[in-house]
């Protein structure tokens, strides 16, 4: 894995005060096995959980989910659901309760050479922010993103440890949609042995990328199966629809034992009623919904429950994020979560349009709610602004050093004697101070984290320095860590036979997404 690395290159607007201060926090620990210690807050009775799941469930069985997909409709049907007219699905809750209890409560992802990232209901993990159409950065400005881009948010996500896995940052607009995962594939897997994501946007773009991660990790298609190696998110299409793709991909993922990260996009007063309780009963139903989907496909398949409820600006009815009650739905999904048992993802995201004080602030609050409800994956943790419109190269670096401070609070909290420090007490007189203290001189250089870009000096030593502020020192750093980046690489043959796959592929046609 690549890790974090000092780089000597002086860049950035103002020239050499941001390298300097930039390069004090390139070092840090490997973060990946993070576990959360806090104890989360309910919004809601024992009672009132009971109550919206029950709901949930009346929700699926007497209104019925509409699904696009007709080998999905079969299968389900097959299994016991009730297909009525306009393609609408009804779930029997108790067919929905089985189903939902085979579906693992703990998995390990891998990645290459011994790579591996666990989850249950415990662990608490990081993710960048995807699906972007747009990329920016302060010197270039706003711009659809291109493939160059990508290699550069997948070289920036391989550096951090803090992201275990990597995340479909921005869509390439340069590349056809055909061949669009051919390419995003080959650069995750050439880049870093991390866990890659792959689009779920019809069998055909499926299989291509289910065969360039055996290539890449040297696997045949029976041991692909025994392990998760790559998963992907599906979107339900509130309020109450599954298309043709994601309800696919639910079924290609999980045939081949593969994770689905199964998020309803619940926004309160626009796809969902206004309140939190309504907005969650509904993004509760369309997720078990989708976990029976993967169920009855494939009994044990790994899943996701997936929660990413916020509201809208009802003057404009733009969405809006880190507001209270996108803080409240988390701890409330949380509380679903563990009802059902299952490891869960949320997010946190922002609709500010710079990296600035609302940006910051907002994707923050957002990130507390859902480290605070228990969330196990946080998507969009770094970089997204624009409601998902745009990712920012700034942005990246500096909501991963709130990313970085929130899992170095999770280590756990020394109590031995000697970190009770009586004798230290004892050492210094009334009035004296601990600077040099035995106890001190033997821990200072790491007793305390140190910060990618956050500038701790006073006012003067900043000032002689350049003057440089946060969001320069954050472009000083991603350049830092792009010019110094080396890549984990594949073995040669691998490289050689993925590229091949690849070419030939694309002289093929690539493969189109389904509608």
């Amino acid at each position: 894995m690549a890790q974090e690395r000092t780089s000597t290159r002086r860049r950035g607007r103002r020239g050499q005060g941001a390298a300097k201060v930039m390069s004090a926090g390139l070092a840090g620990p490997a973060y990946h096995t993070v576990r959360n210690t806090l104890t989360s807050p309910e919004v809601f009775s024992e009672d009132a959980v009971e109550d919206i799941h029950a709901t949930a469930l009346r929700v699926l069985e007497e209104l019925g989910v509409r699904v696009l997909n007709a080998e999905a409709r079969d299968i389900l049907v097959a299994a016991g659901c009730v297909l009525r007219d306009d393609m609408m699905v009804h779930f029997p809750r108790d067919l929905v309760s089985d189903r939902v209890a085979q579906a693992p409560r703990e998995m390990v992802w891998h990645g290459g050479d011994g790579y591996r990232v666990e989850f249950d209901m415990r662990s608490l993990h990081f993710m960048a922010g995807g699906g972007c159409p747009n990329i920016t950065d302060i010197d270039r400005g706003r711009r659809p993103g291109t493939l160059a881009d990508f290699v550069d948010l997948t070289r920036l996500q391989a550096h951090f440890d803090t992201l275990p896995a990597l995340s479909p940052s921005i869509e390439p607009q340069d590349v056809a949609v055909n061949e669009r995962h051919l390419q995003t594939t080959r650069i995750q897997l050439e880049t870093a042995g991390k866990v890659p994501w792959i689009f779920a946007r019809g069998s055909g773009q499926v299989e291509d990328c289910f065969e360039m991660i055996r290539i890449a990790r040297g696997l045949d298609e029976a041991a692909f199966k025994e392990r998760i190696w790559t998963y992907t998110i599906i979107n339900t299409n509130s309020p109450r629809q599954i298309d043709v793709p994601m309800a696919q991909g639910i079924m290609d993922f999980a045939r081949a034992g593969q994770v689905s990260i199964i998020t309803p996009f619940c926004l309160s007063g626009a796809m969902a009623p206004i309140t939190e309780a309504g907005s969650l009963t509904l993004s509760h139903a369309e997720a078990l919904a989708g976990i029976t989907l993967a169920q009855v496909t494939n009994p044990g398949a790994p899943v996701m429950y997936g929660a990413f409820s916020s509201n809208v600006d009802m003057r404009s009815g733009a969405p809006v994020f880190g507001t209270p009650e996108h803080i409240r739905t988390n701890f409330g999904a949380g509380q679903l979560a563990r009802h059902i048992g299952i490891p869960w993802r949320s997010a946190t995201g922002t609709a500010a349009n710079a990296p600035d004080f609302q940006s910051a602030t907002e994707t923050q609050l957002g990130l507390w709610g859902a480290v605070l409800g228990g969330a196990n994956l946080i998507v969009h943790a770094a970089g997204w602004l624009e409601g998902g419109l745009t990712l920012s190269y700034e942005k990246f670096i500096m909501d991963l050093e709130a990313c970085r401070t929130i899992t170095a609070a999770m280590q756990p909290v020394e109590a031995t004697p000697e970190a009770i420090s009586f004798e230290t007490i004892a050492e210094v007189a009334p009035g004296g101070h601990f600077f040099a203290t035995e106890q001190t001189m033997a821990r200072y250089a790491d007793q305390f984290y140190t910060p990618l870009i956050s500038d701790w000096r006073n006012f003067g030593q900043w000032q002689e320095a350049g003057a440089v502020e946060t969001v320069d020192r954050a472009q000083a750093h991603w350049r830092a860590i792009l010019d110094g980046f080396v890549a984990d690489g594949l073995p040669e043959d691998r490289r050689e036979a993925l590229l091949d796959f690849v070419e030939r592929r694309c002289a093929e046609g690539g493969a189109h997404p389904v509608d």
